[in-house]
Formats: C-alpha cells, sequence, structure tokens
C-alpha cells in the first residue's frame, strides 16, 4: 500500500454504509479521500476529524454537478488516482407496480452515474500518465436474480437490472482500458448482505439484518484495500463477498 499513500481518492456515496467505510479504510493507508453525496453532514464530520479528507455535497445522477466535483479535484485537491463508484439505491416494490420516474431514478444513480464517473476519471487519469485503480460496488444480484421476495419487501425492481448492467460495464471498461495499454486496473466488488440504510426501508427488513448474520460494511472495506494494495503486476478482476452460510 506504500505506493498510494498520499495518492487521491474519490468516493461516491461516501456519506454512510460502505462508502464510509471505504473512506476511513483509505485514510488510514494514508491516501487523501474526497466523498460525493448528497448527504454532506455526515462527512462533513468526518472531514472534520480528518484533514485528507474532502466532502463535496454532489447529486451523483447530475451531470453538472458531478462535472463541477472532478474539477475541484483535479484543480484543487490532486491527481485522481483511485476511483471508488459505491453510490446506488434500490427499489423495493415489484416492477409490474412501479412508474417510469422510479425505474429512471434506479438507473440514472446505479447505472449512468457510474458510467460517468468511470470515463471522466479514466481520462484525467490518462492525462496525468498516472497508475489508476477504479472499483466498482457491484452486487451477488450482479450475478442472479432473487427467487422471491423476503419479509418486508414486494421485490427488487430494477436494482438485478441495474447491477447486471455494472458489471457487464466493468468487464466492458476493463477491455478497453487494456487495448488502450493503460496502467489502470478496475476491479468489481459484489457483496451479499450488508447492513446499511439501504437495509432500513421497512421496519420488516430491518428487523430481518438485526436477525441476519450479515456483513458488516468494514468487510467491503477490507476487501477493497486487499485489491488495491496487491502488486502493480496483478489486477484483482471479481470479488465477491458473502457471510458464512449465505446462498
Amino acid at each position: 500500500m506504500d505506493r498510494w499513500r498520499g495518492k487521491v481518492a474519490l468516493v461516491t456515496g461516501a456519506a454512510s454504509g460502505i462508502g464510509a467505510s471505504i473512506s476511513r479504510r483509505l485514510l488510514d493507508a494514508g491516501l487523501v479521500v474526497v466523498g460525493l453525496d448528497v448527504q454532506i453532514e455526515p462527512m462533513l464530520e468526518l472531514q472534520s476529524q480528518n484533514q485528507g479528507f474532502h466532502a463535496i455535497r454532489c447529486d451523483v445522477s447530475r451531470e453538472e454537478e458531478l462535472v463541477r466535483a472532478f474539477k475541484k479535484v483535479d484543480s484543487e485537491i490532486g491527481q485522481l488516482q483511485v476511483m471508488v463508484n459505491n453510490a446506488g439505491i434500490t427499489n423495493y416494490t415489484p416492477i409490474i407496480e412501479s412508474d417510469r420516474q422510479t425505474f429512471e431514478r434506479m438507473i440514472n444513480i446505479n447505472v449512468l452515474a457510474m458510467a460517468s464517473c468511470i470515463s471522466k476519471a479514466v481520462q484525467m487519469m490518462r492525462a496525468n500518465k498516472v497508475e489508476g485503480h477504479i472499483f466498482n460496488t457491484n452486487s451477488v444480484l450482479s450475478h442472479e436474480i432473487p427467487m422471491g421476495p423476503i419479509d418486508g419487501v414486494d421485490g427488487w425492481n430494477l436494482y438485478p437490472s441495474s447491477k447486471h448492467a455494472t458489471l457487464a460495464m466493468t468487464h466492458t471498461v476493463r477491455r478497453e482500458i487494456s487495448r488502450a495499454g493503460l496502467p489502470i486496473r478496475i476491479t468489481s466488488i459484489s457483496p451479499g448482505l450488508v447492513k446499511t440504510q439501504i437495509t432500513s426501508h421497512t421496519q420488516e427488513l430491518k428487523d430481518l439484518f438485526d436477525k441476519e448474520a450479515a456483513l458488516d460494511p468494514t468487510d467491503i472495506a477490507d476487501a477493497l484495500i486487499y485489491a488495491l494494495g496487491i502488486r502493480p503486476e496483478v489486477q484483482i478482476t471479481e470479488i465477491t463477498v458473502q457471510r458464512t452460510g449465505e446462498l
């Protein structure tokens, strides 16, 4: 990890859950971390505790806000070398009972924002001629479709569809980077059940996750740090993290 000390990492969805844990682990490893989220208060608290953290309020579904955030990183903070695409949402209503507004919001945040961040990050790394690493927080639902609802959840809506898309995006970008001969790695991290704010949608769901031996966000952060710290000649392309016994 020594080669990453002092380097700049950008984390989306950094205010809570997996994104907050990743931000803290990167700070512990000596990186400068820029956090993007619509929830600014938790990030300002982390910023007050660590001078290496920079909080930027940003709705990743709004392109103009992403453009401003990336420009701020490049002009005021430093050369971006680690990009963590972690922002994401879900919806627990069936597709057949939902509407276009719900679909568009999920695709905008889960898929299009990730694509935009990847494009901007690679262009910056390429222009600055630096080594880089991109992480995409995907899901075990990137690889399969749930068999049915769970207590407190009527359905998964477009969440599995969006995560299948981001997994395909990860593979596509890896091929593009390879063809371009760039010193940039890209890793998909697919967590199973994780206790985060996204699992507190209903009381039934919260009770379920309190009862189940779900993963902690730090488990995902630890996996990312492992992949980041591997020697430059090695690329960890896919990590699936599940609790023991999870199907």
